[in-house]
């Protein structure tokens, strides 16, 4: 079986990173790193650097995990994206980071990480970056 993290280069995405490597080390299983940029989008803030990516594959390596990393486009969300892997790869796991975002905020934009936790069939964790 596999684990699925979307990672983004951000405080919340490192403790994702950091999560899912743990789990996969835990269950001896392999990871599956996300990180997509949304198709059509002339800055986009993201998508990880092939130096990002190196890294997080290094300390996967680092903890005995096997790791491949996902790099596509998504047209509207995210979160499809992340729940078609996880069906495709037969994930036990995915892992999401959290970052705090006001109450408005989330009404006006909605939330990826609110919508994998209620349309996931498979279990998620959702962690949050130390303060």
């Amino acid at each position: 079986m596999t684990i699925v993290v979307g990672y983004v280069p951000t405080p919340a995405g490192e403790a994702a990173v950091q999560a899912a490597i743990t789990e996969a080390r835990l269950r001896d299983e392999d990871l599956l790193v996300v990180n997509s940029a949304r198709e059509g989008s002339v800055v986009e803030t993201t998508v990880a650097t092939t130096e990002d990516l190196s890294r997080v594959l290094t300390l996967a390596d680092d903890a005995g995990v096997r790791a491949e990393v996902v790099r596509g486009t998504h047209r509207d969300d995210f979160t499809d994206e992340i729940l078609d892997l996880a069906e495709q790869h037969d994930a036990s796991l995915i892992v999401i980071g959290l970052r705090r975002r006001s109450t408005v905020g989330k009404f006006i934009m909605g939330s990826v990480a609110q919508r994998i936790l209620l349309q996931a069939d498979h279990p998620v964790l959702a962690v949050k970056p130390p303060r």
